[in-house]
């Protein structure tokens, strides 16, 4: 650990403020440091179906007798909860009722630097004291709600603990809410919850950044719960390195335009992004852009017009889906996309959005074909847009797979398959639970490409059994 601790060092960077810079070269997927959370709670719509130690999703969890509000997957795990839980557990009775998830937060990060100091473990590479809480950039209407937080945290918080001022208690509510971190479940697919990690609220924002951070929850797999270790964040290399570099990471996705990216760092973050990709504006050309065949360009009017069209339908589109009806989904994509793709580049985002959803959906209703189809386009168009080795694509390019193996396109299903694996290897690391799978995915989709080569009907043939068998089930 004092290995990873002497990877970064803290400067002062250009126009930024704090920051971490590398002290010595890095590759693509080293890990440059990792972190526990100094405290974590489960998200309130999500608290009854989380273990809220191990962060894993469970059919049937334990609840505390006593609080009746914490679920666990059994004793193990409410026993490494306890430490965190307990005077929560107590505050909770005493209340009378569940403080939302900010206020959970912001509470049991407090019972623990009362109790540890405000620096708890040798690792920690700042104080919270230390860090931004952009108090004074928030907006009326979201100041209201901060000011309605303290009041009740007030209520919640008990007599028998070390009293706050104002101050400090706004202070550590400003530094959650521009520096919480999403936590996921075990396998790294749904938010589930927010955390705090010092160190990683040190690294700052590029659009097309030299790291990315992923959430490896370590042995989740094991049926023991002793062997679920602690909830953790890695921060790692996407490519080189160089030593002195500043490291930084993006905190909204590359597939917003400039202004918009910028215009959520400002309202989230509060500070305005000045990197190359957005002080150039680059690949936004390409995000709006218009089909060009055979050097033969749509106007910008015809652009504009099927532009504004795809936006008004994927607003129709999520409606649909909010209501879970499908078919109503397939049929605005599937209309949507007819009218606009002879106009519309390959990757504009409106239409790289349809692309997603129609794969999604279509695999759901097991039209594989079709879905196989558009998950295609859709990850064609990702690798013209992100970083090379950026999860998002990683993950698109899997599920393309899944999709494609799910077809009998075996050929393009295994090609994709081992396209994401080499992402994640770097994105995620050989011990997270998505690359297992997908290393599993990799062995099976290669024995399935060579038995489709030496013999394409015998391999078709057995496709059909076993699809017959699974209906038959």
């Amino acid at each position: 650990l004092t290995g990873q601790k002497a990877n970064v060092a803290i400067f002062d960077s250009p126009g930024k403020g704090r920051g971490l810079k590398a002290t010595k070269e890095f590759w693509a997927g080293d890990v440059i440091f990792s972190e526990p959370s100094l405290s974590a709670v489960v998200f309130d719509s999500l608290a009854e179906r989380i273990c809220h130690s191990c962060f894993r999703r469970q059919e049937k969890l334990q609840r505390c007798g006593q609080c009746k509000f914490a679920h666990y997957c059994d004793r193990t795990c409410q026993r490494a909860g306890w430490a965190e839980h307990k005077q929560e557990c107590a505050a909770i009775k005493a209340y009378g009722k569940v403080p939302n998830e900010n206020i959970r937060l912001v509470a049991r990060i407090m019972w623990r630097l009362d109790k540890e100091g405000s620096v708890v473990s040798d690792m920690q590479l700042t104080s919270l004291e230390e860090l931004e809480d952009h108090i004074a950039d928030m907006q009326e209407d979201e100041l209201k709600e901060f000011k309605v937080d303290i009041h009740n945290f007030l209520d919640y918080w008990p007599r028998n603990s070390k009293q706050h001022t104002i101050d400090v208690i706004s202070h550590m509510f400003g530094v959650v809410n521009c520096n919480g971190f999403t936590v996921s479940d075990q396998r790294g697919l749904q938010a589930v919850g927010v955390g705090l990690f010092p160190n990683l609220c040190l690294v700052n924002h590029d659009c097309w950044p030299n790291c990315t951070v992923i959430l490896n929850h370590g042995n989740q797999s094991a049926v023991n719960t002793m062997f679920h270790s602690q909830r953790r964040i890695e921060l790692r290399s996407l490519g080189k390195i160089e030593e002195g570099e500043e490291l930084t990471v993006a905190y909204v996705d590359f597939l917003n335009l400039s202004e918009e990216r910028r215009r959520l760092l400002k309202t989230q973050y509060f500070f305005d992004c000045t990197c190359h990709h957005c002080k150039n504006g680059i690949k936004d050309d390409l995000k709006l852009g218009g089909k060009e065949e055979e050097g033969v360009k749509p106007s910008e009017e015809q652009v504009k017009e099927a532009t504004d069209y795809c936006f008004q339908m994927l607003e129709k589109m999520d409606k649909a889906r909010l209501n879970g009806d499908y078919h109503e989904v397939v049929k605005i994509c599937k209309e949507c996309i007819e009218k606009t793709e002879p106009i519309l580049a390959d990757t504009h985002i409106y239409l790289l959005r349809m692309w997603s959803t129609l794969s999604e959906v279509q695999a759901y209703l097991q039209y594989f074909n079709d879905a196989a189809d558009y998950a295609r386009k859709m990850v064609d168009g990702y690798m013209k847009l992100y970083h090379p080795n950026n999860a998002v694509l990683g993950m698109a390019a899997m599920r393309a797979g899944v999709t494609h193996w799910q077809a009998g396109l075996i050929e393009v299903g295994h090609g994709m398959v081992c396209k994401a694996y080499a992402i994640l290897m770097v994105t995620h690391g050989p011990t997270h639970p998505i690359t297992k799978d997908l290393e599993a995915m990799r062995m099976q989709t290669e024995m399935e490409l060579r038995m489709f080569k030496q013999n394409e009907y015998v391999y078709h043939s057995m496709r059909e059994a076993l699809t017959v068998k699974s209906k038959c089930l």
